[in-house]
């Protein structure tokens, strides 16, 4: 986790811009009522708004329907997309609000279990053990974070946000989102054992 959020490469930007172009026609179609255009729009951000509910939630019962919640705004809303954010940053932003409002509804610790972390994709046999070994210890300590600590975790390391979209997202200042992701890796920095330190 030692990159910096805010450094994109041009050429990671420019592979990622037929794909942003096509959800702009998407929501574009969906804003004129095309289903066909919506059902394209579900299907494609499903399983990341799974993922990243899920973790900010903790709640596997409640992340199905938060996605439907989410996916039912961005269907009644499409019409007001005005482009002034990614789409991606614009859903997710939805997305945050809707899992902060169940949290507080649930009446319970805006927390997250910390759960896949670090993604295994370690082709060795003991290589996989080591990434089972990390996702267990990060599993651990990502469990005291707050949902806005992971929330930021979260956007910036799987969905590779910088901290204006995050900002952008969780409706607040950048220094506010440098400032939450301070806390959060120093918080880690103290639950974890110096090897694992090392990806932070």
């Amino acid at each position: 986790m030692s990159r910096n959020p805010n450094t994109k490469s041009d050429a990671a930007d420019a592979d990622r811009r037929p794909a942003r172009q096509n959800e702009l026609h998407l929501i574009a179609r969906i804003a004129h009522g095309d289903i066909p255009a919506f059902e394209q729009l579900y299907r494609l951000y499903f399983p990341r708004l799974m993922r990243f509910l899920g973790r900010m939630t903790r709640r596997p019962a409640i992340v199905e329907e938060l996605v439907n919640d989410t996916m039912l705004v961005v269907l009644q809303k499409a019409g007001t997309f005005n482009g002034t954010a990614k789409l991606s940053t614009w859903i997710f932003a939805i997305a945050y609000r809707k899992a902060l409002k169940a949290l507080r509804d649930l009446d319970e610790p805006i927390e997250s279990d910390g759960k896949d972390v670090v993604d295994s994709n370690g082709h060795e046999p003991r290589d996989h053990l080591l990434q089972q070994q990390m996702r267990a210890l990060l599993s651990t300590a990502v469990h005291a974070l707050t949902a806005e600590h992971r929330a930021v975790i979260e956007l910036t390391y799987f969905h590779g946000a910088d901290y204006r979209e995050i900002a952008q997202i969780m409706d607040c200042p950048v220094a506010t989102i440098k400032t939450r992701m301070f806390y959060a890796r120093r918080r880690l920095k103290t639950l974890l054992p110096c090897s694992v330190e090392d990806v932070l």
